[in-house]
């Protein structure tokens, strides 16, 4: 096969080098298409466009395979801690026990947080979105540590991933805790790191704290899954952020802001907020059902299909067992939850669906398993950004270790053409 594509522009050809990927992927290297011919390319949305070479993930939409540094999600998913994989996607390569103890170690050591943050915190109203607040948070956290990483220095990148991936979990934890007007502590280190999320967010000032190993056993799932997809818009915000060399905490706050949307992190928020409406109108999962088939009716079915994915999401498979494991042994008994599976059922089975592969995706199911938990509608895409956490941090590493230039899209201009300015007594 030739190692060249071949483009043809008016009289001009032009050859363009292929691009090959481990996976056999092929990409055309226009890199230097506008300085010989002085043309770009158009791709509203980048879809087509391949920002980077990256080795952290390969996903593959079509035949539904989803792999961090070559290891399946479905082995990780069921073998792995998630400290464990946030370990592998930064540096490429599952640690060992020393390497795994150290990490939690040094992690434990930098987990405290300048109490002035928490003044911060509070003088947010108790109705400003989780997502907002974090966002401001891990800023204002720039504030409390503001010299730059030598990205030179493996020991002061290092010692940068330990203070985010310590601070983070706090932050999420006290968002939460203050939502429900509850005191903000740091939980407890004797624990491993996502027992201890789950304990700063969960432990109640008037009892002991008992772990549910249901619980943990489902975040530790869900953070796992969500650890990483490739070049989706918040990571590859964190990636154009930080082209700029702007620091790993303001390029991690713009990516928090980016996966805030209701069209990427915000997702599994609008399967509950449907779900609730359609309880308000009855809980008919039938007549929901048709009015997603009909194209004159402006409802959409949240949390099902995906954007990448043309197959069954395989996150959605592993999160579905999980999902139906936590309301089995939490025993839970929600209408809304009850709604969740009459939709998943009826989509399995229904033709229509089938036909279009709109399956149950991990937003879907996430959303049921935080409904669950009792963690509210607005926490749901800040337990996503928990999880996405090492994935950002990973993609900022490699982005700044290559050396990549700073991102800078062109445009086809579509304005006025050159006009004269005109007095305002003329206008």
């Amino acid at each position: 096969m030739s190692d060249k594509a071949k483009l043809k522009i008016k009289d001009k050809e032009i050859e363009l080098d292929l691009i090959v990927g481990s996976e056999n992927e092929l990409g055309i290297d226009i890199s230097a298409l506008r300085a010989n011919s002085n043309v770009i390319t158009l791709d509203p949305g980048y879809k087509n466009t391949g920002s980077c070479q990256s080795s952290i993930t390969f996903l593959d939409g079509e035949k539904g395979i989803l792999r961090y540094r070559g290891y399946s999600i479905e082995e990780l998913a069921e073998k792995a801690d998630f400290l464990e994989v946030a370990f592998l996607l930064i540096y490429g390569e599952l640690p060992n026990k020393k390497q795994l103890d150290k990490l939690l170690s040094d992690i434990n050591e930098n987990s405290l947080i300048d109490e002035d943050i928490k003044k911060i915190l509070e003088n947010f109203p108790k109705s400003a979105h989780p997502m907002g607040i974090l966002s401001s948070l891990t800023s204002a956290l720039i504030a409390f540590d503001p010299l730059a990483v030598d990205v030179n220095s493996e020991d002061d990148m290092y010692d940068a991933f330990v203070n985010i991936l310590a601070k983070i979990p706090i932050l999420v934890a006290w968002v939460y805790r203050r939502r429900r007007g509850l005191p903000l502590d740091y939980g407890d280190y004797s624990l491993g790191y996502v027992e201890n999320i789950t304990k700063m967010m969960f432990q109640l000032p008037n009892s002991e704290y008992v772990q549910n190993d249901t619980l943990v056993n489902a975040i530790n799932k869900l953070l796992i899954l969500h650890g990483d997809h490739e070049q989706n818009c918040s990571t590859s915000t964190v990636r154009i952020v930080g082209s700029s060399h702007a620091g790993l905490f303001a390029s991690i706050s713009a990516g928090i802001s980016a996966l805030w949307g209701r069209l990427h992190g915000g997702a599994n928020q609008a399967v509950l907020e449907m779900l609730e409406a359609i309880e308000n109108d009855g809980g008919d999962t039938k007549k929901y059902m048709a009015k997603a088939k009909d194209k004159s009716d402006p409802f959409r079915l949240m949390g099902f299909g995906h954007r990448v994915y043309k197959n069954f999401d395989p996150r959605a498979k592993i999160i579905k067992v999980a999902a139906d494991k936590v309301l089995d042994e939490l025993g839970i008994d929600d209408p809304i939850l009850e709604i969740a599976k009459g939709l998943e059922k009826e989509a399995l089975e229904d033709q229509y669906f089938v036909d279009r592969k709109l399956y149950p995706n991990v937003d879907f199911y996430s959303g049921i398993i935080y409904k669950a938990l009792k963690i509210p509608n607005e926490m749901f895409t800040v337990m996503f950004a928990l999880g996405r956490l090492p994935g950002w941090i990973a993609h900022w590493r490699e982005m700044r270790k290559n050396k990549e230039p700073i991102g800078r899209p062109r445009q086809i201009y579509t304005g006025e053409n050159l006009r004269n300015f005109t007095n305002i007594e003329s206008r």
